[in-house]
């Protein structure tokens, strides 16, 4: 049923369509009555009502604006709340069970509310922050913070936890809303897990409907208020390595179609990479490192030249305990790698002379080891037979 209003119901347009459709009906009775037959159709006019939202209100009409108007207008910059990582808006923090994105969201908010410094040294301004740790309880959180923090550290003042939050149907957005309305300097605010904040889903939508809608709700209100919501989330299981690191997300793409920015943290043989993707940010995937005893991550530089980095390192050490010059494809045999990457790698080495190339043709020898270039090893090409006679007058010979 179609509701109209009193504006639309008094208004002259409507009462001259009744008073026409009125008399047209007493017409066609009259001649229905007299055996006539009834002419051709006739269409009314159609008054529509106005739009309605889903609860009722009007819809507001689309705000529309030209290129010109637009390339005219001036924005402020992007605001970094961890710069380089983490901005206004809404960012998914996706990594395994127990790999350490918990203690990385942590640093961060310890960063924010502090206006300190994390990941090794990214200075953030400070503000303050609320950190809803839905799978913790106090006495964990306590001793987390007894580990992160310098000891005899008081803790921020500026740093609120939760443990228990309604989801955001229930009224979780609402009172993060207020809560960021209550302190006007917030900048941060952590939901650790996503699974305990989010909608129940309903089985009307689809998962990618309600993907979406899990992250939208917090994407809008960050947005809105200008701050970061810092989403953490799960990794599918059994996801291995290789492959595109975003796709390893747990659920639909509607989560990292919402979220302005995913970051993953994955972890694989050559160690632990912090990827990142967004509208507001460039591409990231930097090695990282987590020190144990401080419970802090450490970016240690682009993952790609940190590889590398480390690969130069094995191959000189297996170069440094070797009994002998090394082929490509005996180093590469030793570290398990290709051998086709090792020849490429050798020799970028060997002209930065990290690396000594062997007398003996397609082999190498470590700097620190050139006792191992034998002049007189068979493989030698110096001391191949020749058909020569030799200084001693004599013929070449094994």
């Amino acid at each position: 049923m179609t509701y109209l209003s009193p504006e639309l119901l008094n208004s002259p347009l409507l009462r001259e369509a009744t008073a026409e459709y009125h008399d047209e009906r007493d017409a066609t009775e009259q001649r229905h009555a007299a055996g006539e037959k009834s002419p051709a159709h006739k269409p009314h006019l159609v008054i529509a009502a106005p739009a309605q939202q889903a609860n009722g209100k009007q819809a507001s009409p689309p705000k529309l604006v030209s290129a010109r108007e637009l390339l005219g207008m001036e924005f402020e910059p992007v605001k970094y709340v961890v710069p380089g990582y983490v901005a206004e808006g809404a960012t998914i923090l996706a990594g395994r069970p127990k790999l350490g994105k918990s203690w990385m969201a942590l640093e961060m908010a310890i960063a924010v509310a502090t206006g300190g410094a994390c990941l090794g040294g990214i200075q953030c301004e400070q503000g303050d922050v609320l950190y809803l740790a839905l799978e913790d309880n106090q006495r964990r959180l306590q001793s987390r913070l007894d580990r992160i923090l310098p000891a005899g550290s008081p803790g921020p003042a500026g740093l609120h936890f939760a443990t228990e939050w309604p989801r955001a149907n229930e009224g979780g957005l609402k009172y993060l809303r207020e809560w960021l309305e209550r302190h006007p300097a917030a900048r941060l605010v952590v939901v650790d897990i996503l699974t305990m904040f989010r909608d129940v889903r309903n089985g009307k939508d689809t998962p990618y409907e309600s993907d979406y809608a899990a992250v939208k709700g917090l994407q809008t209100l960050a947005m809105e208020k200008g701050v970061a919501v810092l989403i953490v989330h799960h990794t599918r299981k059994g996801s291995g390595e290789g492959g595109d690191a975003f796709e390893k997300v747990s659920g639909t793409l509607g989560l990292s179609g919402a979220a302005d920015t995913t970051l993953v943290l994955d972890r694989d043989g050559n160690g632990a990479t912090l990827y990142g993707r967004g509208r507001d940010i460039e591409e990231i995937e930097t090695a990282v490192t987590f020190d144990r005893d401080l419970c802090r991550w450490s970016v240690i530089g682009q993952a790609s030249e940190v590889r590398k980095t480390d690969e130069r390192k094995e191959i000189l050490d297996v170069l440094k305990d070797a009994d002998e010059p090394m082929t490509p494809s005996e180093i590469a045999g030793a570290l398990g790698v290709s051998s086709n990457n090792i020849k490429q790698l050798l020799f970028k080495m060997a002209k930065a002379g990290e690396v000594v190339k062997s007398r003996t043709r397609g082999r190498y020898l470590h700097p620190d080891r050139p006792d191992l270039d034998n002049p007189h090893t068979p493989d030698n090409p110096d001391n191949r037979i020749t058909g020569q006679e030799g200084e001693d007058g004599g013929r070449d010979h094994d």
